[in-house]
């Protein structure tokens, strides 16, 4: 039987230490449903119920919204099982053991990250029922390939077509909304703008320099050298050099357009020209691929900035300034100065908590319409400041979501789930899957 592992652990913090571990309830445990020839067992139900009372939950006080609440959740485990058996039978979906390692230890770290000991972190493991910690990462593994599965099953039905949208009518939103306003946040103070980023670039003497660098790199793994030790070595992108320049997963918009477009074209195994983008240049070489992902390793090598490379960024973010206030278009701006990979700004809503603190010591209180800028923000890549200059097209106070403002969002949402349902439904129609009455299981828990 699986554990309350993940949703307890994270509700174990940091008051674990102050509260004895919860009583343990022996019952005799069932089957609730078959799906295919996988059972789904009455404590399955109890550890959903359990995750959800860790998360802190409300749950149903009354009977009637017990049954129906341990129903839904039924109805949760049956979906997901239909999936996996379909999944199950699926030869083009396979995950490799290796994704759910790198998952796992992602989660591992998270969680491990959120106790002030090791030792703490192991009792908690303990007081949730495994004995070690390895016995939690296979049952992570489980978790994420199960999960990872399913996710892909839907990505090929979606890219076969075979998640027809469905038509959402205003009269649906509404009543969605009605249902559910009550459980939305209050909407906090927001701004919508449009900026312009000016980044800060390197001398041509610079850019040629490091793409020389690139080049001898390659050639010298064309010669034979170890594509990964040359990584170690010589590759300025601290997060991947460690790892021999491992990029991990990536699909098609996730990275910059040259860099993806040798990616998706080379072999497994082959290392392709050298490709500039605003990082720098990149010598790179593709370790798998599939229909819609490519894993990679690349060298970064970049150019030399001057500290006049960034008084020169500066200046062209007030010529900037001056011309949109002069009337120039904001979109001839764009053009002829704004960094490609920075948005051009947020016509929706974007709640001034959650903007870079840059961001909001720049916007202050200042009004709808106002010229904000320029001010530095940090770039990364390059390892230097870009400079931004916004306009304030709206200032939004505090105050309760209409249904005006959430009508796209709820529209795509609906129409999202109704596609997801119609295509369940037809794949119960084309699996074994039976289900028997909880209330008898709901009777003798305790």
């Amino acid at each position: 039987m699986k554990r309350i592992a993940i949703a307890m652990l994270f509700a174990a913090v940091p008051a674990a230490a102050q509260q004895p571990a919860a009583p343990v309830h022996h019952m005799i445990d069932g089957i609730v449903a078959v799906v295919g020839s996988r059972a789904i067992l009455w404590s399955e139900i109890l550890e959903v119920i359990g995750q959800e009372r860790a998360r802190g939950a409300r749950l149903p006080e009354d009977s009637a919204g017990a049954v129906e609440f341990a129903r839904n959740i039924l109805a949760n485990l049956i979906d997901e099982e239909v999936l996996l058996h379909r999944a199950s039978g699926d030869t083009s979906i396979t995950v490799a053991d290796v994704d759910v390692a790198q998952t796992v230890d992602r989660q591992i770290q998270q969680i491990r990250g959120q106790f002030p000991s090791e030792q703490e972190f192991l009792r908690q493991l303990r007081q949730a029922g495994f004995g070690s910690q390895d016995e939690y990462r296979r049952w992570l593994s489980d978790q994420a390939r199960r999960g990872e599965l399913q996710r892909r099953l839907v990505q090929k039905y979606q890219a076969e077509g075979k998640m027809v949208r469905v038509a959402v009518s205003d009269a649906d939103v509404n009543e969605a909304y009605e249902r559910a306003k009550a459980t939305f946040p209050r909407r906090p103070p927001a701004v919508t703008f449009r900026q312009i980023v000016v980044p800060t670039e390197a001398k041509p003497a610079a850019l040629a320099a490091a793409r020389a660098k690139a080049e001898s790199l390659l050639a010298e793994i064309r010669r034979g050298a170890d594509f990964e030790q040359v990584a170690r070595r010589e590759s300025q992108d601290s997060a991947s050099a460690a790892q021999g320049g491992d990029l991990g997963w990536a699909r098609r918009g996730e990275l910059e357009r040259p860099f993806e477009e040798v990616i998706f074209a080379l072999q497994p195994g082959n290392v392709g020209p050298v490709v500039q983008t605003q990082y720098g240049f990149h010598v790179i070489r593709v370790e798998r691929s599939r229909p819609s992902e490519v894993r990679s390793r690349h060298i970064l090598i970049k150019p030399q900035y001057e500290p006049d490379d960034t008084t020169r960024a500066r200046q062209r973010a007030d010529s900037v300034l001056a011309l949109w206030r002069g009337g120039m278009p904001f979109d001839s701006l764009v053009r002829r100065y704004h960094d490609a990979v920075e948005m051009e700004g947020s016509l929706e809503p974007f709640p001034k908590e959650q903007l870079p603190p840059s961001y909001r010591e720049a916007i202050g209180e200042r009004p709808k319409g106002d010229f904000v800028g320029p001010f530095p923000i940090a770039d990364r890549g390059r390892g230097v400041p870009k400079f931004v200059v916004l306009q304030l097209t709206d200032v939004i106070e505090a105050g309760e979501y209409t249904v005006e403002e959430v009508r796209d969002r709820m529209r795509q949402q609906l129409s999202q789930e109704r596609s997801f349902r119609r295509l369940l439904d037809q794949l119960k129609q084309e699996t074994y899957v039976r289900s028997w009455p909880i209330e008898p299981f709901m009777a003798r828990t305790p």
